[in-house]
């Protein structure tokens, strides 16, 4: 993964967490590292990596189309494949964009600590009386008869 690329969502990181990445990827590797900091340098690793591939097909079939290039090395089908490695390549960076943005909305505010969750037990107050044996009524648990 690479730390030194940028990505198109630098900007909402540095926003979200109030400093530039190479600081958010210092901050990371501290014993204080938030897990959604870390989750979010991860797909934003993810993110700048995809990019790079969409940028180098784009500049592989942008070199091919060069209007000074001879008509002679175009080839149809190298063409299709790099319209189908583009393809994948804006689909898995559209994943990422979209798995990182919902993080970064969902993500609690960053001077917000989680506190734990206190949960009451309920406990009984007090016991029942022992009841005397009831005796079940007549048609208890008998199955209705039909009456015509």
């Amino acid at each position: 993964m690479s730390r030194v690329k940028t990505s198109s969502m630098d900007g909402d990181l540095h926003k979200v967490f109030g400093n530039p990445v190479p600081e958010l990827h210092e901050a990371a590797v501290g014993p204080d590292a938030s897990p959604a900091l870390t989750r979010a340098l991860e797909l934003r690793s993810f993110l700048a990596l995809t990019e790079e591939q969409v940028a180098r097909v784009r500049d592989r079939v942008h070199a091919d189309m060069d209007p000074d290039r001879d008509m002679g090395e175009l080839s149809a089908d190298k063409l299709r494949f790099d319209a189908q490695w583009l393809e994948a390549a804006l689909e898995a960076r559209d994943g990422y964009r979209a798995a990182l943005g919902e993080l970064l909305r969902t993500m609690p505010a960053p001077d917000h600590q989680p506190r734990p969750v206190r949960t009451a037990q309920l406990r009984a107050a007090a016991t029942l009386p022992p009841s005397p044996a009831a005796p079940a009524p007549q048609r208890a648990g008998a199955a209705r008869a039909h009456r015509p």
